[in-house]
């Protein structure tokens, strides 16, 4: 896809997330709004996947820390084939395989359990490590969110990431500056990430978020520094794309009533356009 028909593929994918969330009465839609451009960018352009053969051991590795943003990814995933668009009805009801977070066992396309925060990018780098050692070519990413980043655990992933030179490895870092209940700045504020990440030996490039143009460049295989592991700091918005959620830190985790999804849908119909 070239970044017009990622575009509209992110439009569609934030379209069917709302939808998904209203039906189910439950979600973290204001994170998966942030989310969204970068995971389409991933699955429909950079990462080498298939959905026939989910299990490839020449896959690439992807891994969404911030789990909890999982209809997102259910989303993303049915869009590019993993499972049945249809099933995506069943979010978060009885029995359905579609958690409130991923499930390696459940869904295909998911590579690892994520929700507690912290556990994604030392997963990530462990794979990234595995792939070294076994001579293999596939590439692991993960995402994580700026709250998360608050976590040790991800800091001892990241002094490892150097210490092995994983230049096989990707940390997009979702920058949207607001994490449950507060700002990131009101709590324990990292910000600016980027000379932190440096300071550890990694390649470090920051990029708006929700551009697809430099979301992509930003992931392109020439961007990668040898002997280094590679960031990319994507500044972002929560709820992007829907003006009463966008930059509200209420949103967190919070279900739009009837009109609000009306005004929220009818905002993302219009930006199809």
């Amino acid at each position: 896809m070239d970044t017009q028909d990622l575009r509209r593929m992110a439009n569609k994918i934030r379209q069917r997330d709302l939808r998904a969330v209203f039906e189910a009465g439950a979600g973290h839609i204001g994170g998966e709004m942030s989310v969204i451009d970068i995971l389409t960018a991933l699955y429909f352009h950079i990462l080498r996947v298939d959905p026939a053969n989910p299990l490839d051991p020449q896959r690439d590795r992807f891994v969404l820390s911030k789990g909890h943003t999982a209809c997102a990814l259910y989303v993303t995933l049915a869009e590019k084939g993993f499972i049945p668009k249809e099933e995506i009805e069943t979010f978060l009801q009885p029995h359905s395989r579609l958690n409130g977070h991923p499930n390696r066992t459940k869904v295909p396309g998911v590579e690892t359990n994520t929700g507690p925060l912290g556990h994604g990018l030392p997963v990530a780098v462990g794979m990234a490590l595995s792939a070294r050692l076994d001579g293999a070519s596939w590439h692991s990413y993960v995402v994580t969110g700026d709250g998360e980043m608050q976590e040790g655990s991800n800091w001892e992933a990241i002094a490892s990431a150097a210490h092995y030179k994983l230049d096989n490895l990707t940390l997009i870092i979702d920058h949207n500056r607001l994490q449950q209940g507060a700002r990131l700045a009101e709590t324990n504020n990292l910000a600016p990430l980027a000379p932190k990440l440096e300071a550890f030996g990694w390649a470090v490039q920051e990029i708006d978020g929700h551009d697809m143009d430099e979301i992509v460049a930003a992931l392109s295989p020439e961007k990668i520094v040898a002997g280094k592991p590679r960031c990319i700091v994507a500044h972002t918005n929560k709820g992007h794309g829907i003006s009463f959620m966008s930059d509200n830190v209420a949103w967190h985790h919070k279900v739009p009533s009837a009109e609000q999804y009306k005004q929220a849908m009818a905002e993302l119909q219009e930006a199809a356009q």
